[in-house]
């Protein structure tokens, strides 16, 4: 389990752990051992709001063809984070082609947005990466988001600046 970042106070000479990260940090670190601080920028809870925004007025836009493919605005982030790049890869090698169609009818009820694919004797699983705030920082999350959205932005006939303005717009 990883812990999460401890919130800390530079007073001009040393950083201070706040709140509850003195007790952790005194169960955590030894006294005397340096350690590598990094800063970590927060994500910005309006940026957070105006992708999933965004996503909900694409989603309502999608042309009718394209409506069941994504029954939901989260399948349609998902399949957009994997088309996009933002995803986690598996791949199984089996004996055959006939063993990988049956370990892919066997992966694919196991995670409704996954793509699962088989070429030949290999069965390829994509996954979409997770957008929570632990799993992604605000650099990815921001590159996450413009991916996606420029790439729905497409299948509606637009731009993503133009979704952007429409999704502000929408009641």
């Amino acid at each position: 389990m990883t812990s999460l970042p401890m919130k800390m106070r530079w007073d001009g000479e040393r950083f201070e752990p706040l709140g509850r990260s003195a007790q952790e940090a005194t169960a955590r670190f030894v006294i005397g051992a340096v350690y590598a601080l990094e800063e970590i920028a927060p994500r910005s809870e309006a940026s957070h709001n105006h992708f999933f925004a965004c996503l909900a007025e694409a989603w309502r836009n999608l042309p009718e063809d394209q409506s069941e493919q994504f029954p939901s605005p989260d399948h349609l982030r998902k399949w957009a984070l994997i088309k996009q790049g933002f995803r986690d890869e598996r791949s199984i090698v089996c004996g055959s082609n006939a063993l990988a169609l049956r370990i892919a009818a066997f992966v694919r009820p196991m995670d409704e947005f996954a793509i699962v694919t088989v070429a030949n004797s290999v069965v390829m699983v994509w996954t979409a990466k997770s957008q929570s705030l632990r799993a992604m920082g605000k650099a990815d999350f921001e590159a996450s988001k413009n991916a996606v959205l420029g790439y729905v932005a497409t299948l509606i006939g637009t731009s993503a600046d133009e979704l952007a303005k429409n999704a502000g717009t929408a009641a």
